[in-house]
Parts: structure tokens; sequence; C-alpha cells
């Protein structure tokens, strides 16, 4: 992992967007495209096996291989110069056979699908941890009532379990849509000079067939070199799912400020959430990392989008810019997910602050409770009216709110004083919560 890049990725993702492990996605295709051509009899079957043992050699430098890169327009070319001289080295008359009838955006594009692919589990237990989190956080809360907020400004009540399982679904229906696009985009690139295989003559798709089922991707009705909707539906669902991460990571950061207080990341031994002048603090680390992940996304996805408007049958600068692009949005939303399951499962939830800061807004909380129950008999308008006076006298005499409106008989002809006095239980105006926290 690359000090610049560590708040942006995990070290399984960044060891699997490495240099050595790209490297190694691109020898895999030419391994595979060697190995299927020989089954077919495009290629000798010695001239597979020694290109097989070349790529299978630690000796490539990747320093020379992305100097050369940037000569080349793609990291293709000197690869397969470099894979040709090993091939060479060991039997010269297999060295033409290296890249028989590929180009250039088949290995590049193939490789980054394996990337992808290998991705996917990465991605799939992260959610799954943090889905497991969640759920336990809603079932074990879904009698703590809290604030609800809107505009930041404390409203009606709710219930943590409530908040929690509407995380946990939008977490859902996030990765839901992340793993169907993955299905889609895990599909091998194979179209040789212009998509036409035609180098290959009459053997051209059984060679791609072939080398689909030895990758394990799937094989496309026809190449795909300039049409890239396939990748940007993956990634512009990741950018929906580091978006709803974000959303958590938003709603806990606030929870946790020392003035709410009501949930809290949990520290550790090696100084997690610690600060480097301020012996006491414990900051929302995981937190803000699923934050820094969903405000960096969606700009990559839009460089992404605006890419895809390629010419012809293969890009100029489009194509050249996806690397990167792809990378980062993989990697900043496996570090959301990540770090969200992670606080997930070491949250912390303090119900008798929850219920403290209930109190602490003096009733205004369960003015709409009041309007309604006095609109039934004088009309929302004038109900709204009555509890709106009432509020501003509250706040002018550092009063609760249940206690003014008991002293205006207005209100107390329509609602008896010891009814009225019932009003602040917040157990008592949850409506539906609970059916639909049991919903989502």
């Amino acid at each position: 992992m690359r000090l610049i890049d560590s708040l942006t990725t995990t070290p399984v993702l960044a060891d699997l967007f490495s240099d050595r492990s790209v490297l190694g996605a691109m020898l895999d295709f030419e391994a595979a495209l060697a190995r299927v051509e020989a089954r077919i009899g495009v290629i000798p079957h010695d001239a597979a096996e020694t290109i097989a043992k070349a790529a299978a050699a630690e000796s490539f430098d990747t320093a020379a291989l992305a100097r050369d890169s940037q000569r080349a327009g793609t990291p293709a070319i000197p690869l397969v110069k470099a894979l040709t001289e090993g091939v060479r080295a060991l039997n010269a008359n297999a060295a033409r056979y290296v890249h028989w009838g590929a180009t250039s955006q088949d290995v590049c594009d193939t490789s980054m699908i394996l990337l992808l692919k290998r991705a996917r589990p990465i991605f799939e237990a992260d959610h799954r941890r943090l889905i497991r989190a969640l759920g336990n956080l809603s079932e074990e809360h879904k009698d703590s009532v809290m604030l609800g907020r809107t505009l930041l400004q404390p409203a009606p009540p709710v219930t943590f379990g409530l908040t929690a399982s509407g995380w946990k679904a939008a977490a859902e229906r996030g990765w839901s849509r992340v793993d169907g696009r993955f299905s889609e985009a895990l599909i091998l690139q194979f179209g040789g000079a212009s998509g036409t295989l035609a180098a290959l003559g009459d053997k051209g798709t059984a060679v791609g067939e072939a080398l689909a089922q030895d990758l394990d991707l799937r094989y496309p009705g026809a190449p795909w070199h300039a049409y890239r909707d396939r990748i940007a539906a993956l990634l512009a669902a990741c950018g929906v799912e580091t978006g709803s991460l974000g959303k958590i990571a938003r709603d806990i950061a606030l929870l946790m400020q020392s003035e709410v207080g009501e949930a809290f990341e949990t520290g550790d031994d090696a100084g997690r959430g610690g600060s480097s002048t301020m012996p006491h603090k414990q900051n929302p680390v995981g937190c803000a990392l699923a934050l820094a992940a969903a405000q960096r996304v969606p700009g990559l996805v839009a460089s992404y989008l605006s890419g895809m408007i390629q010419e012809h049958e293969r890009g100029i600068g489009g194509w050249q810019a996806e690397w990167p692009t792809i990378s980062g949005v993989i990697q900043c939303t496996g570090a959301a997910l990540s770090a969200m399951a992670e606080v997930a499962e070491g949250l912390k939830v303090d119900p008798v602050r929850m219920r403290a800061n209930i109190g602490a807004t003096r009733d205004f909380v369960f003015a709409e409770r009041v309007m309604m129950a006095l609109g039934a008999s004088m009309g929302r308008d004038a109900a709204h009216r009555l509890v709106q006076q009432a509020s501003r006298q509250s706040i002018a005499g550092q009063r609760g709110l249940i206690e003014v409106l008991s002293t205006m008989p207005e209100v107390t002809s329509v609602i008896p004083p010891e009814i009225l006095r019932t009003f602040d239980t917040p157990e008592d105006y949850l409506g539906a919560a609970e059916e639909f926290r049991k919903r989502q």
C-alpha cells in the first residue's frame, strides 16, 4: 500500500491492484490464450508450454514496463515484447506465437476484468459483516427511543432499531446493484485487431469461447472494445453504494459528537481514533474513511462516464484513462465497505443518553402530537397556530411545552390536563416505527 493511497484503499485491495497483481493478470491472459490455441490446433503445443513457462517467471521489470507504457500508449505492448523475449530465450521458434491473434486492448481489458473478478468476493465478505452487524444493532435496539432529526433539528421520536434497519436496507440495496453489475461486467474481451478476429480465420469464436472458459469468465456475444457500458454500470453502482455507506457514516459521526453522545465508534490498543495532541479524543475514523470514499467516488464515476464516448472500433484517450479510474472506484468502495463493517461491529449505543436528549427538548418534539389531537376538534390550522404560540411562550419562559399548554384553557377544554401530561412519553408516539423496522 502506498502512503499517498493509504486512506483510499485496504491492504487486500492495494495488493490486488499492485504492479505484481496487474502484471500477473496480464500474463494469465497470455498463458491462457496460448493454452487454448494449442488445444484447438492454432499454435504448436510446445510453443504454448514455453509461453506458459515464460509467463510464470518473475523476472519482469515492472518499472521498465511502466516507463515503456508511456511511450507505447498501453502497458500491453511492452509486456508482450518482454514476454516474447523471455519465450525466445527458452525456445526461439515458440516466440513467434506469443499474443497470437490478440490485440493490446484484449490483454488490458481482460486483465482488468480478472482483477474485478477477484475484488468481488472481497466486497461480498465485508458486505456480509456489515449487514450482520447492522441487523444485530437493529434487533438489539428496537425499543431504544431516540430523537428523530430533520434538517439537523429535533423532531418526533424514532427508535435506533428503525434507524439501523434503514442503514441495513440501503446497504443491502446497494450491494444488490453492485453484485448484479459484477455479474454483467465479468466477461472476456477478445476481438483482435479491429474486433473481428480475422487473424484466426474460422477458429476465432472457438478460441474466444475456450479462452473465456479457461479464465472462468463469460463469453460475450461480440467484442466490446469501444462499448464501456457494462463497466460503467458497475462503477455507477459502486457510486450509489458508497453514497449509502457515506450516509451511514455521516449519521454515526453526528451521533458521536460529544454534545449528542448517542453512539460511538470503539477504539483499540493500536490507537485507532486517537488524536496526535488531544489524549481524550476518540475520533470517528471509520466514518471518516467511508465519507472520504463517498466524496471521491462520484468524481471518478463522472470521469469514467465522460470517457465512454469512444471513437469507432477503439477509442483514443478515453480508454487509456480507464485503469486508474476503475482501480480508484473499486478501492474506494472497498475501503468504505471495510470501514463501515468495522464501525458497525464495534458500535456502542447509549439508550440512556438518547432518552435524555429527548427530555432536553422540553417537550417540543411532541408539538405535532398535541396539534393533531387538537386539530380533530378545532381544525389543523387553528391547532397549529395555538401550539406555535405555546412553543414561543415555552422558549421565552424556559418552560416545558406540555407545562405551558396545560395552562391554556383552549387546550385543556379539548385535552384534559391529566391526558395532556402523558403526551411526552416517546414510546406512545412511534407510529409504525416497529412495523417499518421489520419490513426493511
